[in-house]
C-alpha cells in the first residue's frame, strides 16, 4: 500500500528508514541503560551518605554525653568528701554543701546555662519566669517579682529552667 503525503501525492517507503530506526533505537537503549546506572549510583551514594550521617550524629552525641558526665565528676567527688566529714563536724557539712552547690552551678554555667535569680521588684515576664505563687502587692508594684523560690538556669532560647518566682498581685478592689 502506498502512503499519501501531505500534498496529496503518493509517497513510497523511505529506503533508509529501517536501518536508521534500528540505530536510533539502539542509541536510546544505551542512553537509558547509562541513565539507569547513574540513577542507581546516585541512590546508593545517597543511602551511604544517610548511614554515615547517622553514625556521625550518634558518635557526636556519645562524645557530648561523656564530656558532660566528666564535668560532673568533681561535684560527685566533693559530695563524697562532704559525706565522709559529716559525722566529725556537723557545721562543716553545711559549708561543704554550699561549696558543692556552687561547684554544680559553675558546671551548668560552663555548659551554657548560667544561674539566674532576678531581684525582687523586677518585672515578671512569663517568657522568662515561672510564677509559682502570688501574694498581695504590699510594698511591691503589681506584676513584679517578690521572691525567687527556685533558681533558674540559662536565658533566652537557651533556658534550661526558668526561675520559679512569687509575683505581687494587684490588691483586690
Amino acid at each position: 500500500m502506498t502512503e499519501q503525503s501531505t500534498d496529496g501525492t503518493a509517497a513510497g517507503p523511505d529506503p533508509g528508514t529501517g536501518a536508521a530506526d534500528g540505530q536510533e533505537a539502539g542509541e536510546l537503549r544505551a542512553r537509558i541503560a547509562e541513565l539507569e546506572d547513574r540513577w542507581r549510583t546516585a541512590a546508593a551514594d545517597l543511602e551511604n551518605f544517610r548511614k554515615r550521617t547517622a553514625r556521625d550524629a550518634e558518635r557526636s552525641r556519645e562524645l557530648e554525653r561523656a564530656r558532660v558526665a566528666r564535668e560532673w565528676l568533681p561535684v560527685l567527688d566533693n559530695l563524697d568528701i562532704a559525706l565522709q566529714h559529716a559525722e566529725s563536724d556537723p557545721g562543716a557539712i553545711v559549708e561543704g554543701l554550699r561549696a558543692v552547690r556552687e561547684q554544680a552551678a559553675a558546671v551548668l554555667a560552663r555548659l551554657g546555662f548560667p544561674q539566674r535569680e532576678d531581684e525582687p521588684g523586677t518585672a515578671f515576664d512569663p517568657a522568662r519566669h515561672e510564677a509559682v505563687s502570688t501574694v498581695p502587692a504590699g510594698e511591691f508594684a503589681p506584676g513584679t517579682i517578690v521572691q525567687t523560690v527556685r533558681t533558674g538556669f540559662g536565658d533566652g532560647d537557651h533556658q534550661l529552667r526558668p526561675p520559679g518566682v512569687v509575683v505581687a498581685a494587684p490588691e483586690p478592689s
